[in-house]
Order: C-alpha cells, then sequence, then structure tokens
C-alpha cells in the first residue's frame, strides 16, 4: 500500500522562473506546477500539496517559521499522513530546517529540499530533489530521525547541514560527521544513525536576536549598539576555540550587566568550542563572565536556538541548560 505525503511549498529556487522583464529569476511556479514535472512519483507515494508561501529564501522570517512549525504540527498529527517534505529556498533553507528539528515533536518523517538551479536553467534539480526527498518521507528508516535535508540524493541531519558553496549542486554537507545516507533510486540507505535529541518545547520565537562575527582588532561597538537596541539575545562567531580579542570584553561586560545572554560559538567551519584558554578574551575567560558556549553550532544556528530558547525562557541558567544539555 502506497504512502500518502504532504508536501508543503514555502517558495525558493525550486518555484522560480526567469522573468523576461527582470532578467532574473523570481518565484512564480505553484506546488501543483512543480509537481507536475516530477514523473512518475506517483507509483511510489499518494501526494497531498499544501501551498505555504512563495518566498525567496532570505525572506524567510523567525515569525514565519513558526507558523510553518505549527502547520507542521498540524499535518503529522494526521493519521493518513505517512511523512512530510517541505520546499524551501537554500540561502535560508538549514536555518528553517534547524529551527523546525528543534521543535516539532513527531516521529513521522520530516524532510527539507529545494533547489540550486532555477526551472528556466540548463540542469533544473528541482524535480529530483524532490523525488529523492518524497523517497526518504516514505522510508521507515527516516522516522524518528529529526528533520533531514535532502538534495543531490544526499541525506543529512538538519542539525548538522550547511550550505557551503554558492552554486554547485552538492553544496549542502555535513562538515564535521559527514552525510547521513543516500537515496540510490527510490532507496533511502542510511550509514550511520544520529543520537538522541532534546527538543525546544515552545510555541514563541524571540526574533531580536543579533549575530556578530569576529576579526583581528574588533572592539566592543557593535556589542555595546546591540544592547541598546534592544536585543534580546547575541551570538559571537568567535575565532577558533572560541576566543575574541581583548578589546571586545567591555562590550560582553556591558551585555552580562544587562542580562543579556551571550553564546560564543566558532567562525571555524568545524569542531565545537570550548574554555581551553585562560587569556584575557579567551574562552575561560568568557565563561567566566557569564558567556554560554554554543558547542560546535555555527553563529546562524546558534542564533536559531537561542532564540527558541528564549521564546521559552528569559532565565539565563535555564538557557545555558539548554545549550549545554542537548546534542545541539
Amino acid at each position: 500500500m502506497k504512502k500518502k505525503v504532504a508536501i508543503i511549498f514555502t517558495g525558493g529556487t525550486i518555484s522560480m522562473t526567469v522573468d523576461p522583464r527582470l532578467g532574473a529569476a523570481i518565484p512564480t511556479l505553484s506546488g501543483e506546477q512543480i509537481m507536475s514535472m516530477v514523473t512518475n512519483i506517483d507509483k511510489f507515494a499518494h501526494i497531498e500539496i499544501i501551498d505555504f508561501d512563495e518566498i525567496p529564501g532570505p525572506h524567510m522570517t523567525p515569525e514565519r517559521i513558526m507558523d510553518l512549525k505549527k502547520l507542521v504540527d498540524e499535518t503529522a498529527k494526521r493519521e493518513d499522513i505517512d511523512g512530510i517534505v517541505i520546499t524551501h529556498g537554500t540561502d535560508s533553507l538549514e536555518e528553517t530546517a534547524f529551527f523546525l528539528d528543534l521543535c516539532v515533536d513527531t516521529n513521522k518523517p520530516v524532510v527539507v529540499t529545494g533547489a540550486m538551479r532555477s526551472s528556466s536553467e540548463l540542469g533544473y534539480d528541482g524535480p529530483s530533489n524532490l523525488a529523492a526527498a518524497i523517497c526518504t518521507a516514505i522510508s521507515d528508516q527516516a522516522r524518528s530521525k529529526g528533520v533531514l535535508v535532502v538534495l543531490n540524493n544526499e541525506v543529512n541531519a538538519a542539525s548538522e547541514v550547511t550550505k557551503t558553496d554558492t552554486l554547485r549542486l552538492n553544496t549542502f554537507k555535513s562538515v564535521s560527521y559527514g552525510p547521513l545516507g543516500i537515496v540510490d533510486n527510490d532507496v533511502l540507505i542510511l550509514h550511520r544513525d544520529i543520537t538522541c535529541k532534546k527538543r525546544i518545547k515552545t510555541d514563541k520565537v524571540e526574533p531580536n536576536v543579533d549575530l556578530i562575527k569576529t576579526g583581528i582588532g574588533m572592539d566592543s561597538k557593535f556589542i555595546k549598539f546591540s544592547v541598546d537596541s534592544g536585543a534580546k539575545g547575541i551570538v559571537i562567531e568567535a575565532m577558533g576555540r572560541g576566543n575574541i580579542p581583548p578589546k571586545m570584553l567591555d562590550g560582553i561586560k556591558y551585555a552580562n550587566e544587562k542580562n543579556i545572554p551571550v553564546v560564543i560559538t566558532s567562525r571555524c567551519h568545524s569542531g565545537r568550542v570550548l574554555d581551553t584558554y585562560g587569556y584575557a578574551g579567551a574562552g575561560r575567560n568568557l565563561v567566566e563572565l557569564g558567556c554560554i558556549l554554543g558547542n560546535d553550532l555555527p553563529g546562524q544556528k546558534a542564533r536559531i536556538k537561542l532564540m527558541l530558547a528564549l521564546g521559552k525562557t528569559n532565565n539565563i541558567k535555564e538557557i545555558k541548560e539548554i545549550f549545554e544539555s542537548g546534542v545541539y
């Protein structure tokens, strides 16, 4: 008996064609039009199309992702639905997928996919990616794996994957751990499992969280500006193991005085932050000042997690526990 998959279309390059007046791609295709290009998929699954939005990736917002999360929750509760696929713009795909991974509570497969080329370009990859995502969503192996990201026939965990290239079809990679598996023809093959994860149970999100990247000689002006502008939380992409230039310490102290949580991540592409070093501005110094270590999350994902944590609580000790007790 064929399973039923709900496909939620949000826009992105997978829905785009080139507007001849602009000479550039914009969202134009409906879910029905995109699905018409996924040939023979009816042999594998029953499909229900849900048109959620028609926006490019950079137009996605935390509030809109929360609306999407609620739709996913409602859809997952339906007995006739066996899996869910979400199409999304690739520029912010990893953030939306991670957001959903943190707070959607279902054992049913939830798969996010997209395209690197529009339907007006040679080698349009949308139908192929969508077909692979559907094959993943109907696989029993995809159950209880959290949110998965499927493009270029590779399957990655939302908690691990990042967009690594502006052009290549294999842009989404899990830099530290490698993909979970592949879709070979119509079969999901997993090479490894993922650790049981802790979710953040909240239906609220705090969008006012800033992300600051460090470079040599930087001072505290961006941190102080964020605090004075009303930021509820700050994520700092520090150097190496989680270290910042000493001139930024005044800003860290300033945020701490205002009870603004500061999460430290690394600008490195892989590896976790740790309080290994003890000099001024180093990880140990930052922890002593009340900063929260973001483990191996890149800045954009740590920001998503802090948004959800702040949606649940303003207590910095509880936020610290959320970051340090889970696998993320």
